[in-house]
């Protein structure tokens, strides 16, 4: 078969198959109308990539509400090979296929999918081709579309056919548009060569260029001369297909009718349903002829998709419920159940309640194998059913919960809003403000988000405390994303009020409340022990309760407790890792990210924040991209890419000019007025402190954490009147935490803004020693460097040049480079030759080349490292490829020695 027209097509299908040939990896989705010619396309994929093994999966219409049909489907040929992954992503596919316990992350299935496929690439290139994409069930789609993402030099070709509608950031994607005029009539030619010409002529002008309309048209140009122009083309080829259905003998057109609403293509089953309708497998045979049908191993397939639409849209509405009534009692109850509840679903016109709580029944296994699409659309299918008001809203609002938990949140709004309006039950519409208040927050509306929880917390305080005071600690998280201290004041007030007992095991939690709510009035004697209670008591928690230990590392990132967040946020995230929680992981990657940050360890932040980002957008977590967005800012200031701060920055304020979370802004504000501050643009960079510490972010920690930057600013201006209030601010603060980094860093300050030279010698001393109890390389260093220009003035060379040959040390290693370069000019105008150090390794190496080596050194296996870094052993084998030339090294054996920060 040649395709006609599609040459560019078919170059970018040659150079995706090529490059799996040489084993890379790439995919692509070919998008456009019915009929334009997609799987046209995937089957001379097929035919022209004979060095790879195929795969093939599609998307059935009638499956879309069954999770993982597809890709149960597409990887059957691989399911023997589930033992050899690691284990958690085998117990995801195995849950995911309903074959064991569903696991907690969706991520992890596509993960998996991944895996398994790189497993079958061992044996040879693979060419996956995934048809109708846009009829797969969600969990199949969103598990598919996240291997695509992570596709990197595993030898796989993945090519989507799909409609518009198919949502797929991040993955190219190819239009395909119709025909041109020459192509469209060599197309028509070969199928319908005696046309003649008025008729012809009419097809070109009706068809648009669309291959299939080419193909059909002609077979009803009788009723194509009374057509409305405006009628859209996939109409006209369904017309064209029904009135090809309407001259099959009647016994036909209800087998083509059976086998449209079946939803698997299982050929007794339509074979049954059809036997008792009074059909027997004779009637096949026309459909089969007239190339509606094919039949391959006990399955049953349309020659089109539009084919089976056709055929289920032109039977009349009596013969359709028939035909749903015969297929649920041809499935077996037990192994079948969820299909089967579907199509009594179908056949039903009034309501039921035994077939609405089939099919919460059937919302339950697909939530337990994180199906939350398909269950969204059982349970709500379940609310038209059942007769009972209450009961009717029970099911919205669950139906509305699992479809924020797909993603949806647009329809998750209108589902919880119908359950709100017909609902009466408290504690059904304390759990809808639980949801909209999500959703709310979500989509922006902080203060929506906010007055949803509140309310809600007050329906049903005498109800029910604990799911009161649940609303009301995420009452006062919003009121603190958003700086508001009367907000959060009047949400922890009204959680201290509620009677609660030890034994619902929130004291903690309503202690730190307080402690936010004193936080942001001000008082930080009040605030601060709280926030170290929890601390203390982080490593107690059992594993499993992560997104609760995550919340107490950010505590510890307002209390100072850098090192502890630190470890807290590394634990955190080896659970996610070990046990697949890749939904959760890049939360927990922000708040490392961020300690990391405090702690000095830019290229550690940028390593961390890098992969978070990545993961947070292969997974759709677009509102946490900002988060990272602004870590990255902060490392960009510190090592003096001004362009790459400002643009990271600036899109991260962007961000929350629809989102107003004021935590995220504020790195991004500090990151900026830390690049001037850097390059030396002194006035530049206090304005913009100032106004920061005046702004939304007045409440929050890092008006206190860049005060002694804004109070360097104005020393370095000459104008201390202006260092006045950001001292205050910042003593209260490290007084209040008691951090010996903190005492340093004040010390710092007060040095430089000392009246005479003994009482600046005696806090530069005590900076020192503060210092030397402190983990803060980078602040220590900047110390150095400030110490060691005030002894250059003070005429004392000699002791200075120590100062600053520690503080170039230091700088060199954290790569920033701006603060390098001014001890460098210190240390020349203090009289010493100074030459540059040694090019750093590990600088050389790109994020992800950086988090491969280093794990590398540590003796683990490439098949360890993918796990650990939701990557593909072959992923891991390139990075190790391309870092050891940079590195100088050619053994594995050889990286235990060197130096990788």
């Amino acid at each position: 078969m040649v395709l006609v027209g599609r040459e560019r097509e078919q170059a970018e299908i040659a150079a995706l198959i090529a490059r799996a040939a040489a084993g890379r990896s790439g995919s692509l989705i070919l998008r456009g109308e019915p009929g334009i010619g997609k799987s046209a396309l995937l089957d001379h994929a097929a035919r022209t990539a004979p060095g790879l093994r195929p795969l093939r999966g599609t998307g059935i219409e009638t499956e879309a509400e069954l999770p993982f049909a597809a890709l149960h489907l597409l990887l059957r040929p691989a399911l023997d090979r589930i033992d050899r992954l690691p284990a958690p992503q085998a117990r995801a596919l195995e849950g995911a296929f309903g074959r064991a316990a569903a696991p907690e992350d969706r991520f992890l299935i596509g993960l998996a999918a991944l895996s398994l496929l790189t497993e079958l690439a061992e044996d040879g290139p693979l060419l996956c081709l995934i048809d109708d994409a846009q009829w797969m069930d969600r969990p199949s789609a969103d598990a598919l579309l996240f291997a695509a993402r992570r596709l990197h030099s595993e030898g796989i070709a993945l090519l989507f056919a799909a409609r518009d509608a198919f949502p797929a950031h991040g993955v190219p994607q190819l239009r395909l548009e119709g025909l041109d005029r020459r192509a469209a009539g060599d197309l028509l030619r070969e199928h319908t060569p005696g046309l003649g010409p008025a008729v012809r002529d009419r097809v070109l002008a009706a068809s648009g260029g669309n291959p299939l309309a080419l193909i059909e048209l002609p077979r009803m140009a009788e009723a194509l001369r009374h057509a409305p122009d405006e009628l859209p083309l996939p109409e006209r080829i369904q017309e064209a297909y029904e009135a090809r259905i309407a001259v099959l003998p009647p016994g036909a057109q209800t087998m083509l009718l059976v086998a449209a609403l079946d939803d698997a293509g299982d050929l007794d089953v339509v074979l049954r349903a059809a036997g008792m309708l009074g059909l027997d497998a004779a009637t096949l045979g026309p459909a089969e002829r007239a190339g509606f049908l094919s039949t391959t191993g006990g399955r049953l397939a349309f020659g089109h998709p539009l084919m089976r639409t056709a055929a289920a849209r032109r039977a009349a509405y009596d013969e359709r419920l028939a035909a749903h009534r015969a297929l649920a009692a041809a499935l077996d109850d037990e192994q079948d159940a969820d299909r089967r509840a579907w199509h009594l679903a179908a056949a039903v016109t009034g309501r039921d309640e035994p077939i609405a709580a089939a099919l919460e029944q059937a919302a339950g296994r697909a939530r337990e194998r994180v199906g939350h699409a398909a269950a969204a659309a059982a349970l709500e299918r379940a609310a038209r059913l059942t007769p009972a008001l209450a009961e009717r809203a029970r099911r919205l609002a669950l139906a509305a919960e699992s479809a924020a938990d797909a993603g949806d949140l647009e329809h998750a709004q209108v589902l919880a809003e119908q359950a709100r309006r017909i609902g009466d039950d408290p504690l059904t519409l304390a759990r809808l403000a639980g949801l909209r208040g999500r959703i709310a927050f979500d989509r922006g509306a902080v203060h929506d988000a906010h007055r949803i929880l509140l309310d809600g917390a007050a329906s049903i305080a005498e109800l029910d405390r604990k799911g009161a005071a649940l609303l009301l600690l995420d009452a006062v998280r919003n009121a603190w994303y958003l700086s508001d201290p009367a907000a959060v004041g009047d949400s922890a007030a009204r959680l201290a009020a509620l009677p609660l007992t030890p034994q619902d095991g929130l004291d903690g939690f309503v202690g730190a409340a307080r402690a936010m709510a004193d936080f942001l009035a001000g008082d930080l004697d009040r605030a601060l022990p709280p926030f170290r209670e929890l601390i203390a008591v982080a490593a107690a928690i059992p594993s499993g309760l992560a997104a609760l230990r995550i919340h107490i590392c950010s505590l510890a990132g307002i209390s100072g407790d850098f090192d502890n967040g630190l470890a807290i946020a590394h634990s955190v995230i080896g659970e996610c890792r070990a046990d697949g929680l890749i939904g959760l992981l890049p939360l927990g990657q922000a708040v490392l990210a961020i300690h990391q940050m405090y702690l000095g360890r830019f290229r550690d932040a940028r390593t961390t924040a890098t992969e978070g980002r990545r993961l947070a957008g292969d997974i759709g977590q677009t509102h946490r991209i900002a988060h990272f967005d602004s870590v990255l800012a902060m490392v960009a200031a510190v090592e003096g890419r001004e362009p790459d701060c400002r643009e990271l920055a600036e899109r991260t304020i962007a961000h929350v000019s629809t989102h107003p979370v004021a935590t995220i802004v504020g790195w991004a504000e500090w990151a900026l007025g830390l690049l001037e501050l850097g390059q030396g643009r002194f006035e530049v960079a206090l304005e913009r402190f100032e106004a920061a510490a005046r702004g939304p972010l007045r409440h929050q920690i890092m008006p206190f954490y860049f005060a002694p930057d804004q109070i360097e600013a104005a020393v370095r201006l000459g104008l201390p009147g202006r260092a006045a209030e950001p001292l205050a601010r910042f003593e209260s603060w490290a007084t209040a935490a008691g951090h010996p980094w903190a005492r340093a860093v004040l010390h710092r300050c007060r040095a430089l803004l000392a009246d005479d030279e003994q009482a600046a010698e005696q806090h530069w001393e005590r900076a020192a020693r503060a210092h030397a109890e402190a983990n803060r390389p980078f602040e220590r260093a900047r110390t150095d460097l400030l110490h060691g220009e005030w002894l250059r003035r003070a005429r004392r060379k000699s002791e200075s040049r120590t100062r600053l040959r520690s503080a170039l040390e230091t700088f060199e290693r954290a790569g920033a480079a701006p603060w390098a370069e001014r001890a460098r000019a210190e240390l020349r105008a203090a009289g010493e030759t100074v030459t540059r150090a040694a090019p750093d390794l590990a600088a050389a190496l790109s994020p992800q080349e950086l988090q491969v080596v280093r794990l590398a050194a540590t003796g683990v296996t490439n098949r360890e490292i993918a796990a650990q870094l939701f990557l593909s052993p072959k992923t891991v084998s390139h990075h190790l490829y391309r870092a050891f030339p940079k590195l100088g090294v050619t053994t594995r054996t050889e990286l235990a020695r060197l130096d990788l920060g």
